[in-house]
């Protein structure tokens, strides 16, 4: 893959820049034990998907969006008998999630580091979800200072991918997208003409799953550093 032309580098953020997805998956577990006398894990845990992809459309993605779904589909699951004390504790699971460490990933505190300080790219964080939990993350992270500019979007459509690039007055062959989900963050730039580094996380949310493929303008890495031998 060439590289000599990007000039902007776009990076996703939750499993990318910190982990994210242990965290939905540990408050999911304990979801379903709290739930345990409606059905047993595989159930509940099958019926929040539907829940979440039912209400994707209108609350979009994201720790409050999460936490609306976990609260519904508790109704849902007990037929409306499940009591108000532990739906008030499902919320404060859910709320939970707001306050995740987002500790850098091994390796990227260093890398963003190294890349700022070579001033070739202009460097943005470009993720979906819910605006303040995103940036909150951000800020506790401590990765703030490393990007021109964040943007928080619904979702990562083709038509976001093109505002983002009119944003910094380049092509889509000019701009570099890293992340983690081969549906959002890579599939929609490579369909477009631009290029793409994915850095697969162990845990993948269902709901981004998809079959993955080879492109000229995909490359593939284990580790956040390997972005410094690629973007020499």
């Amino acid at each position: 893959m060439n590289t000599d032309y990007i000039k902007v580098l776009a990076f996703d953020a939750d499993d990318t820049l910190w982990d994210c997805q242990s965290h939905f998956v540990a408050v999911e577990r304990q979801y379903c034990d709290m739930l345990a006398p409606y059905g047993d894990e595989q159930h509940i845990s099958g019926e929040l998907f539907k829940t979440e992809t039912k209400n994707m459309a209108e609350l979009g993605y994201g720790s409050k969006a999460f936490t609306l779904s976990l609260v519904e589909n508790a109704v849902k699951v007990s037929g409306g008998s499940i009591d108000a004390t532990t739906l008030l504790a499902i919320q404060e699971l859910g709320r939970s999630l707001l306050r995740l460490p987002a500790t850098p990933l091994e390796g990227v505190d260093s890398t963003l580091k190294a890349l700022r300080g070579r001033g070739h790219y202009k460097m943005v964080v470009f993720t979906k979800g819910e605006i303040l939990d995103q940036e909150n993350k951000l800020m506790r992270s401590g990765l703030w200072d490393y990007f021109d500019r964040v943007e928080v979007v619904a979702d990562k459509t083709p038509r976001q991918y093109r505002e983002l690039c009119a944003t910094f007055g380049i092509g889509i062959d000019e701009l570099l997208m890293v992340g983690n989900s081969f549906k959002s963050d890579i599939e929609p730039v490579l369909r477009l003409g631009g290029y793409a580094v994915h850095i697969p996380f162990e845990l993948t949310w269902e709901h981004e799953r998809i079959e993955e493929f080879d492109h000229p303008h995909l490359v593939r890495i284990a580790r956040f550093s390997e972005l410094l031998q690629i973007l020499r």
